[in-house]
């Protein structure tokens, strides 16, 4: 190491010795800036980066040593053959090419190893040719030792350069892998300056052709000016690459249009259109495009032809640019078809339903308009079939909803194998379908249709022998004779449709007017049910029951009533079985429980509130819940309610029923048999649960004075009330002579119109009542009254 320092200090000019080491340091930035920026492209691209890389690092090396070598003072003339300095240029730069493909894109994890030993060497045959290159009246005689010392370094030094490059990150990857490759290319070539020895050789001479500091500054001034050419040069490919990567690489085809007439365009047009640019460039875009838009336009749709013939939406926005000097329209193009795609899908799920596939309900009354409209222009009929699937419900229930779909599924591809292709068939919801029969003569038409849906589905779908199998019923309604408009007609069918499953389900029946007046009635009253406690149509009355020996209120009981609009006052015997078949006596019940709940609590004195509970409540499995909630939350006492059923409540589930009733009645709730003797009256009842009282039904009560059969069927019941320790309240008592039979025979408590009709606002009159039948020396009523809300 002191020789290479005395050899530089002793026969080196310094200043051109820190010019080759900024060339060194410049020409190493340079390639490993590009080696970096190889990096980010692919393998075609990455090669031609890689070869730029490798000449700045090449002519790097080779400037390095000549300047070096120039900086060298020998005490004789020197000058260079050019055919080996030339060589010398060229190794340089191959042996970098074959070292930075080597480190850069060999497999072995020591690849940078090899890349450094092939480097080294690289820069030692370069050292070693130049050398050979000089001409001068001596001989250079080499020390082996010390040229192996510079190769082991070059390569160690080189090697780490590859390993610093590829495992640092940024702007340090960069410097540290350059100055590694500086101080590799120095050392080597000044270890070896220092090793050698000059032998004089009598009779050669060398005559130098220009100064040596002026070849030095030509060579450094020409070095540094390639290398920053090739760096200049590479800056500008790679921004004029990555502009044309920008256009390739987005989503929408660009048309560059110069007077008309495309001169340029990107991979996206030719991908969309299938046209090379070859044969787009020279010819208008009207080729391709149906309609174009110009600078003025905004968005503009239309389609484009493509090389198959084939039709593509899109979508096409001009705007101007100066491009290559010439100012141009660049036509930008975007593709539609997944747009358009989308827009298709979403309008066929806002039209269809998505588990058949078949037209909804707002596709249904668009194709109805459509119908009425052709049928009415030419005097033709439509028919309007309504479809409901018997048993689905419970099918549904028991085999859950993933057997019900299949169902549905079924049974719409049976219609759309019986139905014909002109008809429309829409799944309306649930299990409600729907068709539309168009040119066909009625009825007949509409009668054929539905012989072959009732046929079609009892094929399929046979009830005794498949537990998952529905049958259908249909209703049928016809243009113009049963109604004009598309509401008139859907509603006839409907009509018609709940006749049919009335009659026995699994038929079809077309709409009669006649027939059906009382059914439409019917299904007014359930629809209007459904809205009667929202809209305040309901109210309770009141009726008091009276103790039959001292004529004192012992209770009331709680009768609702109905406000119809445009009907007055409704009976509960006109709309209660109704409420029980629709269903909605579920809330019906449970709004007059919690009204009276209310009034009673209210009352001065503690009397008794009887309130009637459906069969159908039964069939809730929260009962006892709901009337507990209903308690607790109007405050009052349990011992105070009495629930009055029918024996029907036990016929669906009586294990249920009962265990239901025994906890009401554990809990304090006085428990009535309403309608005793009539019915499904069974001593097994009475024996089974802990009845509180019963009730003698009223149709034995009217007969009492000229029937001595009913005289004898009260006797005996309120003989078994009796016998049981079970209260007889006898209803319906309307006469003095009917009062004074059940009060002989021993009933104790009475309830009728003779003792009190059934009023409202017992609570605000119940005092003045009371204190106007103690001044009277008959028997005592209440006309009980109470507001609700």
């Amino acid at each position: 190491m002191f020789s290479v320092i005395t050899c530089i200090r002793d026969n080196h000019d310094w200043r051109l010795i820190v010019a080759a080491v900024v060339v060194c340091l410049i020409g190493n930035l340079t390639a490993m800036l590009l080696l970096f920026r190889a990096q980010q492209y692919d393998r075609v691209q990455q090669r031609l980066w890689i070869m730029a890389s490798a000449f700045a690092c090449g002519v790097g090396i080779w400037a390095t040593h000549f300047i070096a070598m120039l900086a060298y003072d020998g005490g004789f003339p020197i000058t260079y053959g050019l055919g080996l300095t030339a060589l010398s240029v060229i190794i340089a730069i191959g042996m970098s090419l074959l070292a930075i493909l080597v480190a850069s894109e060999g497999t072995s994890r020591y690849a940078f190893a090899s890349g450094g030993v092939l480097m080294a060497l690289g820069i030692g045959a370069m050292h070693l040719t130049g050398m050979q290159a000089i001409e001068a009246p001596v001989d250079i005689v080499y020390d082996l030792y010390a040229t192996l010392v510079a190769l082991v370094i070059g390569a160690t030094l080189t090697s780490a350069a590859f390993l610093a490059f590829s495992k640092l990150k940024g702007a340090q990857r960069l410097i540290v892998s350059a100055l590694a490759m500086v101080l590799a290319i120095s050392l080597m070539h000044f270890i070896s300056m220092s090793s050698i020895t000059l032998v004089p050789v009598a009779g050669r001479s060398a005559t130098a052709m220009l100064e040596p500091k002026s070849v030095a500054a030509i060579v450094m001034g020409v070095s540094t000016s390639l290398i920053l050419l090739a760096l200049g040069a590479v800056f500008l490919a790679s921004h004029l690459t990555d502009l044309r990567g920008l256009a390739n690489a987005t989503m929408e085809g660009l048309l560059v249009l110069h007077e008309g007439t495309i001169v340029d365009a990107n991979e996206r047009i030719q991908q969309l259109s299938g046209w090379p640019l070859a044969d787009l460039i020279g010819r208008g875009p009207d080729g391709i495009l149906m309609t174009t838009g110009s600078a003025t336009t905004g968005n503009i749709e239309t389609l484009l032809t493509t090389r198959e013939e084939r039709e593509i939406p899109v979508e096409t926005m001009t705007r101007r640019m100066v491009y290559r000097g010439r100012t141009c329209e660049v036509l930008a193009i975007r593709d539609l078809t997944e747009r358009k795609r989308a827009e298709q899908m979403i309008e066929h799920l806002a039209q269809h339903d998505v588990l058949t596939g078949l037209p909804n309900r707002s596709l249904f009354d668009t194709r109805m308009r459509q119908a009425i409209q052709v049928a009415s222009r030419k005097r033709a009929q439509v028919a309007v079939f309504y479809l409901d699937l018997d048993r689905f419900k419970a099918v549904n229930d028991i085999f859950g909803h993933a057997e019900g779909d299949r169902i549905l599924c079924k049974v719409a591809a049976i219609l759309r194998r019986v139905v014909d292709e002109s008809a429309t068939i829409a799944r309306l919801g649930g299990d409600e379908f729907a068709i539309i029969q168009t040119g066909q003569r009625q009825p007949d038409g509409g009668r054929r249709l539905a012989d072959q849906i009732l046929d079609g589905v009892a094929a399929e779908m046979d009830i005794a022998r498949d537990p998952t199998a529905v049958g259908v019923s249909v209703g049928i309604a016809v243009y113009p004779a049963d109604g004009e408009t598309v509401e008139q007609l859907c509603g006839n069918a409907d009509t018609a449709l709940y006749r049919a499953k009335h009659a026995g389900r699994g038929k079809a029946c077309f709409f009669d007017a006649e027939m059906d007046a009382s059914i439409k009635a019917r299904r007014e009253i359930e629809n209007e049910l459904r809205h009667a406690i929202t809209r305040n149509q309901l109210y309770v009355h009141y009726q008091p029951i009276l103790d039959s020996v001292s004529s004192a209120v012992s209770g009331y009981e709680a009768l609702m009533r109905w406000n119809r609009p445009g009907h007055g006052t409704s009976e509960p015997s006109i709309f209660i079985t109704i409420a029980e078949e629709s269903g909605t006596i579920i809330q019906l019940g449970e709004w007059v429980l919690r009204e009276a709940c209310i009034e009673a609590s209210r009352w001065p004195q503690p009397l008794s509130i009887a309130v009637n509970v459906s069969p159908v409540q039964f069939m809730l499995p929260n009962l006892y819940d709901r009337i507990a909630s209903i308690l607790q939350e109007t405050g009052l006492a349990p011992e105070r309610l009495e629930l009055e059923i029918t024996e029907a409540a036990f016929v669906r589930d009586r294990k249920a029923t009962i265990s239901t009733l025994m906890r009401l009645h554990d809990l304090g709730i006085r428990i009535v048999m309403d309608d005793f003797g009539t019915g499904f009256s069974s001593l097994s009842n009475l024996r089974a649960l802990p009845f509180d009282k019963i009730k003698v039904d009223r149709s034995f009560t009217g007969i009492l004075e000229h029937d001595p059969a009913a005289r004898s069927i009260v006797r005996a019941i309120i003989g078994l009330g009796h016998s049981l320790g079970i209260q007889v309240v006898t209803e319906g008592v309307e006469t003095e002579m009917q009062r004074q039979i059940v009060t002989n025979e021993g009933c104790q408590q009475i309830q009728g119109l003779l003792l009190g009709k059934p009023d409202i606002e017992p609570s605000v009159k119940m005092a003045a009542r009371e204190s106007y039948l103690a001044a009277r020396a008959e028997p005592r009523h209440l006309r009980p009254t109470a507001a609700i809300k």
